[in-house]
């Protein structure tokens, strides 16, 4: 298997030597990651500028590309300009949860949907921060349930967040907001934006949010880039004039 890392959090990221790492017991890996972390940054690219592309040693035994843009170009770089063909992306492990409406502002996720834009499988890995040191631990778990499922044979694209110290895995939609903001003004015009939990249980396990922070399950989300709403496309379909 040939596995594409990316993620949003850049090449200083604490977790990605392990997560290198247990790729490599899955097939041959390739890494591109920003140069600078790129947290919040959703689904933007570059447009116009060159992007800085670099090969540097991360740790011995590991060699990774740096990328002087956003995540979606890390895959784009990879696939669109240096040509190279993967079976799948592996995009994370994310320090920070990826859940619910949230998803939308994740670097993360949009590599991973970028992938799957330019005909690839991919799975999104997320957890919270004070985890953040342990979520490769139950990476054999999540494969092992991925493969007795056939889960990237029924589908191409997954959102996946480890709790801490889980108890289950569960098949989950995607729920409500997690994180809202404040804006706080610092003076002379200045205004620092300060994330803040707004999640309330619904107690509701089908939800990643609650599957994740009421039940601690991990939560395994199929995703879409169809932002299509077919209910009202269905009962509108074969309006015109």
């Amino acid at each position: 298997m040939r596995i594409l890392i990316v993620n949003d959090d850049g090449v200083n990221a604490g977790q990605l030597p392990a997560l290198i790492k247990w790729c490599r017991k899955l097939g041959e890996v390739t890494v591109f990651v920003p140069r600078e972390e790129q947290s919040g940054k959703s689904h933007g690219f570059e447009i116009k500028r060159p992007i800085e592309v670099k090969e540097v040693e991360l740790e011995p035994g590991i060699t990774v590309w740096t990328v002087d843009s956003t995540p979606a170009d890390c895959v784009r770089l990879a696939v669109l300009g240096l040509h190279k063909e993967f079976d799948l992306v592996i995009s994370g492990v994310n320090r920070g949860y990826n859940l619910g409406a949230d998803t939308m502002y994740s670097g993360t996720v949009a590599a991973a949907s970028e992938a799957v834009n330019l005909g690839l499988k991919a799975v999104a890995l997320s957890t919270p921060f004070d985890y953040y040191d342990h979520a490769t631990d139950h990476l054999d778990w999540v494969l092992s349930f991925f493969r007795a499922h056939k889960l990237l044979e029924r589908h191409d694209f997954y959102n996946v967040n480890i709790p801490a110290h889980p108890k289950g895995i569960r098949i989950t939609r995607q729920g409500g907001p997690y994180y809202s903001d404040d804006f706080p003004s610092v003076g002379d015009g200045l205004y620092r934006p300060q994330g803040k939990p707004i999640w309330e249980s619904r107690e509701d396990e089908t939800l990643d949010t609650d599957a994740a922070l009421h039940y601690g399950c991990i939560s395994i989300t199929p995703m879409t880039i169809d932002k299509t709403c077919l209910g009202v496309f269905e009962q509108l379909s074969g309006l015109g004039e």
